[in-house]
């Protein structure tokens, strides 16, 4: 019999349009294998919301594959060890993959090629990152010319379907058992509303899509209003590769109206790629070199006034409701992620890098690529970024933006207010005693970091 061949999967827990698993299949035997490797990315190993994810794709993955007489196999340790031990347990001949870009996987694909035939694929994104350059061949670094060199290039191959048939081995490797990772939070379970929330696998992010489908054409005037449901919330499932950017762009090409702006926001996941690829550290050095020297507070106060933006307990409604969604539900709402970030390094003066450690930790959608320029945009120190002096007025961004019924649900101690003043209570004498004092004036803030971003400028 054919030797089997290993599919490797890690943020790629499809069936369908998975390049990886049409080309194995297609050869003969399959062991699908997901390997829980928290050594080789250090300190970007997987956050806790996305472990919580995690548990529950792999489970949906591996229910997929049984349906078709398959299962998949769970190892933890290093992926170029433990695969090269299934390799040996199973007689497999070759290793698929999806091609991954960030720094680790690019290390842990080179350890797996010295010691296995590694094939890889593409499929992660709508282009191979590093595939779209400018005329002279160099990578893009801004944006706006980044997307219309990519639009040049779509739409993208129609998505493949799922293979018919996934051969077993003769024999199956050894497997660890899911439950035995303890991937689930149990003392506190502080992920109880994330099921209310989430349909974690391949069937839920159809199903995601499809709900999207219906309002797609409205994206651009409802994305940025929180109290509305603008947004597609396809960005965990992307990001665990449970359905492919080629899958979502021919889905929604065809809604008219703004669905292109929806487009360019699938576009600006590639563009993130983009940038790590270019730039591995992006998650923890600044692209501005200039800013090596900002003041960013630290000390006591600091980390006290930390903690208060991460509980929810600014005492500006609109930051504090972001908080509360991102803790109940491993998500928040795109317009008030940049409030939030914002309000933490310039208001506060924190290094945008301890905020990018927290959303880490706490969303369901935490990649790389996204999660680093998104920072460094909000900042000022990325190589696209907005201007460090372009302060965010969160009061007037909750108003501007309707984001009254959005506070009412996510801070109950702001229930009953109405929408006169619940974006700023204090301002109209109307803050409830259980509702925190804002703890920093917004003119007072906006002062002392002009101030600081002077002191880089001198």
């Amino acid at each position: 019999m054919t030797a089997p061949a290993i599919v490797w999967l890690r943020r790629d827990l499809r069936l369908s349009d998975q390049a990886a698993f049409a080309a194995a299949a297609t050869a003969g035997p399959v062991i699908p294998v997901y390997i829980l490797d928290d050594e080789t990315p250090r300190h970007r190993a997987m956050g806790a919301a996305s472990r919580w994810w995690l548990h529950h794709s792999l489970a949906n993955l591996d229910a997929s594959l049984r349906e078709k007489g398959s299962r998949l196999i769970l190892r933890r340790g290093k992926c170029d060890e433990q695969l090269l031990r299934i390799a040996d347990e199973s007689g497999a001949g070759q290793v698929h993959c999806l091609h991954h870009y960030e720094p680790w996987w690019r290390n842990a694909e080179r350890a797996v090629a010295m010691r296995l035939d590694l094939v890889r694929h593409d499929g992660n994104y709508l282009a191979p990152p590093g595939s779209v350059t400018t005329g002279g061949g160099s990578l893009y670094k801004i944006y706006t010319p980044f997307w219309r060199a990519l639009k040049e290039r779509m739409p993208p191959p129609e998505p493949a379907k799922r293979p018919r048939e996934i051969v077993a081995p003769v024999k199956w490797p050894a497997s660890d058992r899911l439950a035995d990772w303890t991937l689930l939070p149990a003392k506190p379970d502080w992920a109880a509303g994330f099921a209310g929330e989430w349909e974690p696998g391949e069937e839920g992010a159809r199903r995601r899509l499809a709900a999207f489908l219906d309002r797609a054409a409205d994206y651009d005037r409802r994305r940025n209003l929180p109290s509305e449901e603008g947004s597609a919330r396809l960005s965990p499932h992307l990001h665990f590769g449970e359905i492919s950017p080629a899958a979502v762009w021919h889905g929604v090409a065809g809604a008219g109206g703004s669905a292109d702006v929806f487009l360019s926001e699938v576009g600006w996941r590639d563009y993130a790629q983009n940038v790590i690829l270019q730039f591995p550290d992006y998650g923890s050095r600044n692209a501005r070199e200039v800013f090596d020297a900002f003041p960013w507070r630290s000390g006591e106060q600091a980390d006290a006034d930390l903690r208060a933006w991460q509980r929810g307990r600014t005492g500006y409604p609109i930051v504090d409701a972001g908080m509360h969604q991102l803790w109940a539900t491993g998500w928040m709402h795109n317009r008030v992620r940049m409030i939030a970030a914002s309000f933490l390094i310039k208001h506060l003066l924190i290094d945008w890098r301890r905020g990018e450690q927290w959303f880490w930790d706490t969303l369901v959608d935490a990649d790389y690529g996204n999660n680093s320029v998104n920072w460094q945009w909000v900042a000022g120190t990325g190589v696209d970024s907005n201007m460090f002096p372009r302060i965010m007025a969160p009061l007037v961004q909750s108003e501007k933006f309707d984001a009254a019924r959005y506070i009412r649900e996510w801070v109950p101690e702001l229930a009953g207010l109405d929408d006169a003043v619940i974006h700023d209570p204090d301002a109209h004498g109307a803050r409830p005693p259980a509702y925190p004092e804002k703890i920093v004036g917004h003119r007072e803030a906006r002062e002392r970091a002009l101030a600081a971003y002077a002191r880089i400028r001198a």
